[in-house]
């Protein structure tokens, strides 16, 4: 499954790292890998979060099973870990990030979680064989890279004809109030964002520190951060024969959360793209960091 020869480094499959953006990124994560485990987590709190959260829980309901998924960019491999419980699918955690992964890979051996296998490589040195995943996830990724259209172009690559493919970026129009609470973060430093980011005032007072800090430094410390519209997205996707099939926030205000099924607004026009966006900034994605997500469909070979 790959076009070059990896190392084994105790568990995970490992490639040396060549590009200087990617090397300044996984640095930033070092010091705290995101999203952190909690000190008491095991496989039955992670089903629960897993089940608790809408997408997640449909994502997997939606694999179903003898598949073959890949979470690009999967950090601590939570989002793997939880879709590969319960199932016999062949799930792949793919970082740059040793560390994070690593504890996604200890995770799993811990508690007997046993078709994950665990990638350590970059997206731009092009590692994996064409056409060999039936889903690929890529989200909260490509825009921390120097290049998302390149990254997204390799990536695609990988997934089979009529695979699906979920792509996270931070939106331009939604991403408005942490462009803004990151200045103040820059001014007048942390107490002012613990009171004016929605996430850290929703979290209970047991929060460990350690992940209030991954959240700071992942929302207004990234060394590395574009942002991106949807007609970006929808470009890329016809330029690799891709079928768009939904979005988060949805395009034309269908909000019928069956996000792996054809939105029955389609695309929407222009306005109605543009206006989902702009709603995003009084709501809670755009309290959260204003990601949005695409979801397509890689076309069939005739």
């Amino acid at each position: 499954m790959f076009k070059l020869q990896p190392k084994l480094k105790d568990g995970i499959i490992s490639f040396d790292l060549q590009d200087k953006t990617t090397k300044s990124v996984t640095q930033f994560y070092e010091i705290e890998p995101f999203p952190n485990y909690s000190s008491d987590e095991n496989k039955r709190s992670l089903l629960d979060k897993g089940n608790n959260n809408y997408l997640s829980k449909k994502l997997k309901e939606f694999i179903g099973f003898n598949k073959s998924f890949i979470e690009i960019g999967s950090g601590t491999s939570q989002l793997s870990n939880y879709l590969a419980t319960g199932t016999n699918n062949k799930i792949y955690a793919f970082d740059p990030t040793e560390t994070a992964l690593r504890l996604g890979y200890n995770f799993a051996s811990e508690n007997n979680i046993n078709n994950v296998t665990f990638i350590n490589a970059d997206i731009f040195d092009d590692v994996l064989e064409d056409e060999i995943f039936d889903f690929v996830w890529c989200s909260g990724v490509l825009h921390h890279t120097k290049d998302p259209f390149l990254g997204f172009k390799i990536i695609q690559k990988s997934l089979k004809p009529n695979g699906y493919i979920l792509i996270g970026l931070y939106n331009k129009y939604g991403r408005f109030r942490t462009f803004v609470r990151q200045i103040l973060y820059k001014i007048f430093g942390r107490n002012l964002i613990m009171f004016m980011d929605p996430y850290l005032r929703s979290l209970n007072k047991k929060t460990s520190q350690r992940k209030i800090n991954s959240w700071i430094r992942d929302q207004y410390e990234h060394p590395v951060e574009q942002s991106h519209t949807f007609d970006e997205v929808l470009k890329w996707f016809d330029d690799y024969d891709i079928e768009f099939i939904n979005s988060i926030p949805s395009i034309g205000g269908d909000e019928n959360n069956l996000y792996f099924k054809q939105n029955s607004s389609g695309r929407g026009n222009a306005v109605s793209r543009i206006f989902s966006q702009i709603k995003m900034i009084f709501g809670r994605l755009g309290g959260e960091g204003g990601l949005f997500i695409m979801i397509g469909r890689k076309a069939k070979k005739n």
